[in-house]
C-alpha cells in the first residue's frame, strides 16, 4: 500500500477538522502536537514522501478505517525498506529522520512499541503451532488484536491495563483508542491460567532496565510446564528484558524460529523469536 486512496468525503471531513485548530485540539491532540511539531523537524530529504506519511498518520489517527485492519501497518509500511539484511522503518533513508523519531512516539503510544507486519503475524499463528496465546504485558493489545483477527485464540493481560489504570507507557489522550482487544489485570491472569491447559507464551517488549517482569514471567511459564515462548523485543544488553531473562533463554530454552521478515524502527534492534523449553 503505497498511496492513500481518500474518498471526496473523507477529504472534505479531513479539510474541515485541520481548517479548525480549536476541534482538533480538543478532539485529537496528539495529532494536533505533530502537526505542530513535526515542519520543524529534518524529515528524510523525500518531501513527497514525507507528506504522503503525514496524511496517513493524520487519516488513520483521526479515526479514518483501515482496510487491512491494521492502521498501524497501514501508516508504516510504505516507509518500510531493507537496510543490511534487516526489514526497517526508515523512510528510505538508512538513518531515518527526526521528523519520523518523532512519528514513531506518537504511533508506539497510540498502537504498540513493536511493528505487527502481516507476516509477522503469520509467523507468530504458526510458531505456535495450534496452540492458544497468552500476552503478559499487553499494553493496549494492539497485538493480541492482530492475532485475534487472523483467527489466534489470544488472552491478553497486563498489570496496568491502559484505561482502567495509569499506564505511563500507553497514557490516555482524547481521540485515542484505550485498547484494541480486552486486557485482563494479573489477578485475572492467576485465576484464569491456574489449572489452564498448554499455551504459549507471547511477551512483546516486556520492560528492561533492571525491571524483572520478563524473568519472572518466564520462570512462571517454566514451572507451569510451559515449552512455546515467542519473544519480541531486543538481544540482552537492549531496552527489553532483564539480564535474568535471558540467562533462562541460554540455559533451559534453544532458538527454533526467527522472523526474517520482521520489521523494526531503524533506531531499534527488536526481532521475533520464537523459542522452545529443551
Amino acid at each position: 500500500m503505497s498511496d492513500l486512496a481518500l474518498t471526496q468525503e473523507r477529504r472534505a471531513e479531513l479539510a474541515a477538522l485541520l481548517g479548525d485548530e480549536r476541534r482538533l485540539r480538543a478532539d485529537f491532540p496528539r495529532v494536533a502536537d505533530y502537526l505542530d511539531t513535526a515542519p520543524m523537524l529534518s524529515g528524510t530529504g523525500d518531501q513527497a514522501a514525507d507528506s504522503a506519511f503525514d496524511l496517513r498518520l493524520v487519516h488513520y489517527l483521526t479515526g479514518g478505517e483501515s482496510p487491512t485492519g491494521n492502521p498501524y501497518w497501514d501508516i508504516v509500511s510504505p516507509s518500510v525498506s531493507d537496510h543490511e539484511g534487516r526489514r526497517v522503518a526508515n523512510g528510505g533513508k538508512p538513518t531515518g529522520s527526526a521528523r519520523l523519531g518523532y512519528a514513531q512516539t506518537i504511533l508506539q503510544a497510540a498502537y504498540a512499541y513493536a511493528i505487527p507486519s502481516p507476516q509477522t503475524i503469520a509467523w507468530v499463528n504458526e510458531f505456535s503451532n495450534g496452540l492458544p496465546i497468552v500476552e503478559l504485558g499487553a499494553g493496549r493489545g494492539y497485538w493480541a488484536a492482530q492475532l485475534t483477527n487472523y483467527g489466534t485464540i489470544v488472552d491478553a493481560y497486563d498489570s496496568e491495563p491502559p484505561g482502567t489504570s495509569d499506564n505511563m507507557s500507553f497514557p490516555d489522550a482524547a481521540g485515542q483508542r484505550d485498547v484494541w482487544h480486552e486486557i485482563h489485570d494479573l489477578n485475572q491472569y492467576e485465576a484464569r491460567n491456574a489449572h489452564r491447559d498448554e499455551f504459549a507464551l507471547l511477551l512483546c517488549w516486556p520492560p528492561g532496565w533492571g525491571n524483572s517482569m520478563a524473568s519472572a514471567a518466564l520462570a512462571e511459564f517454566t514451572r507451569r510446564g510451559g515449552n512455546r515462548l515467542i519473544f519480541v523485543g531486543e538481544p540482552r544488553g537492549g531496552k527489553t528484558g532483564d539480564d535474568a531473562f535471558f540467562e533462562q533463554l541460554e540455559s533451559n530454552w534453544g532458538l527454533e524460529s526467527q522472523d526474517s521478515q520482521f520489521v523494526s524502527w531503524w533506531n531499534l534492534k527488536d526481532v521475533a523469536q520464537g523459542w522452545v523449553r529443551r
